[in-house]
């Protein structure tokens, strides 16, 4: 099957790009979650708006509490170590375990945020690092949490004539850790569950996610893999024990990995 026919767009500067954001045209960065949706005519686009090179989409900026990553930045450049870390490891690590190579060196940060998989590394990862969603359309710039940009599996806040320019990360402290545990069949595959958990003491830091969970990930109240697991079962008690039992088990061993580091 061949995509139905769109327009082409490469817009010189990001306020072109914006403006040629309207209706139902889509932006294409990396293109490794819109090109297979084209091609199954899951997406029919009027017109495709080339942003892979926008330099505002490339750069980072950094204050003192955070980095602020352009959204077209690939995940190979967090992989690499080619951009500042902020996170003690965290992203980089994650970067590191996104589907293949091939798919690192073209896939950006902020088109797996606009995707919005619930199965997405970056999705639960940047939600337990309390990161926020830089989005700019005709309005101006809003900065949203994840847990509030993705409003369910594959659906977002962005509306027409809206792009995501950035991701903002809160700098951790020296002696804040992270636990990051998935399950999948295989390597290289989508996770079945997974597991998110940064605990910086220092800033009064705590948050745990439970991901892969078909709708947004669970931002749990629990920090304990016991009372996570009877969250878990109490907040997704619609589906399958086996379900459940896989998310119980990333949760733990997130946070088994989180101890590990604190010793």
């Amino acid at each position: 099957m061949k995509p139905a026919a769109f327009d082409y767009t490469n817009p010189a500067d990001l306020t072109a790009a914006l403006s040629a954001l309207s209706d139902d045209a889509k932006p294409i960065a990396g293109g490794q979650s819109l090109t297979p949706m084209l091609n199954l005519r899951l997406a029919r686009p009027s017109a495709l708006v080339d942003i892979r090179r926008q330099p505002d989409l490339l750069a980072v900026s950094e204050t003192d509490d955070a980095i602020r990553y352009g959204a077209a930045l690939p995940h190979a450049a967090f992989e690499d170590g080619a951009v500042p870390e902020c996170t003690n490891g965290m992203m980089r690590h994650v970067a590191g375990g996104i589907a293949y190579r091939a798919v690192r060196n073209r896939g950006t940060i902020g088109g797996s945020l606009a995707h919005a998989d619930p199965a997405a590394d970056w999705v639960s990862s940047l939600m337990a690092l309390d990161a926020r969603v830089i989005v700019r359309g005709t309005k101006g710039e809003t900065a949203w949490p994840v847990e509030r940009f993705m409003l369910g599996g594959f659906t977002t806040v962005l509306q027409p004539g809206e792009l995501i320019t950035g991701v903002s990360v809160p700098r951790l402290s020296a002696s804040a850790r992270w636990g990051y545990y998935k399950i999948c069949r295989k390597t290289g595959e989508f996770a079945k569950a997974m597991g998110a958990v940064v605990s910086d003491p220092d800033r009064g830091v705590f948050r745990l996610v439970c991901g892969a969970v078909e709708v947004t990930p669970l931002l749990l109240e629990s920090r304990d893999a016991d009372s996570a697991a009877a969250e878990i079962d109490e907040r997704l008690s619609d589906r399958p024990s086996s379900a459940r039992q896989l998310h119980k088990i990333a949760v733990r061993r997130a946070i088994e990995a989180l101890e590990e580091a604190r010793q």
